[in-house]
């Protein structure tokens, strides 16, 4: 049976990041990717299929004979526009994604998910991580495991003025970030996509929430 994993997102920040360490590893037989716009990477194991997410039925047959499905699906709502456009992507595509996948035989899933997600929190970008993560323990996936970083660190497309001075202050005072604080680190894209990746192969069952001080430890190097 072929090993298959499936990326969400892998335009983005970590979602490249993971699809270029599955290829890297080479544990896995076909690659799949969902995407708007082609992500630039020639791979003979990488399949991509750009989709448009509002009708993202239609592209059901992707997610047949998927094992393990990474999503990284995520944006600002400085970018959506909107909040309502910013919980499309944020809430509505990844639990439409995973009811797909679950019903398509998906055992793993693995979400990235933010620090402090919280369904019941009056901040509404951690409210809606934390109704995304309801929403994905419902499913009733084999394997679910919940990645909450903090700030992530790393070149994206689009720049971002307020994350790259906040990201150039938190690098500055990491030395500082211990005991307590360790959970605050900001943290590159590539140390989350590695641990995502790690957790995958252990294949491991029930719901997983990794807190940002856990992450840095998994997806050391």
């Amino acid at each position: 049976m072929s090993r298959v994993a499936m990326v969400l997102g892998a335009t983005g920040l970590v979602g490249k990041a993971v699809t270029q360490e599955l290829l890297r590893r080479g544990a896995w037989d076909e690659i799949r990717v969902l995407v708007r716009r082609p992500i630039g990477i020639k791979h003979p194991l990488l399949k991509q299929t750009i989709v448009d997410w509002e009708q993202l039925s239609r592209y059901r047959e992707q997610f047949r004979g998927v094992q393990v499905m990474f999503c990284c699906l995520g944006t600002t709502i400085k970018t959506a526009g909107s909040q309502s456009s910013f919980e499309r992507v944020d809430l509505g595509y990844p639990l439409e994604a995973a009811a797909i996948a679950k019903e398509e035989g998906v055992r793993q899933l693995l979400a990235v998910s933010s620090i402090g997600a919280d369904a019941k929190s009056r901040n509404f970008y951690s409210r809606t991580k934390g109704r995304a993560e309801e929403g994905l323990i419902a499913a009733g996936f084999h394997g679910l495991h919940l990645f909450r970083p903090s700030l992530l660190l790393g070149q994206r497309k689009e720049f971002r003025l307020g994350e790259r001075v906040v990201a150039r202050l938190m690098t500055a005072l990491d030395f500082a970030m211990v005991g307590k604080a360790a959970k605050y680190r900001a943290i590159p894209g590539e140390t989350v996509a590695r641990a995502m990746v790690n957790i995958s192969l252990a294949g491991t069952a029930g719901v997983h929430i990794y807190p940002n001080d856990v992450i840095h430890v998994i997806g050391k190097s």
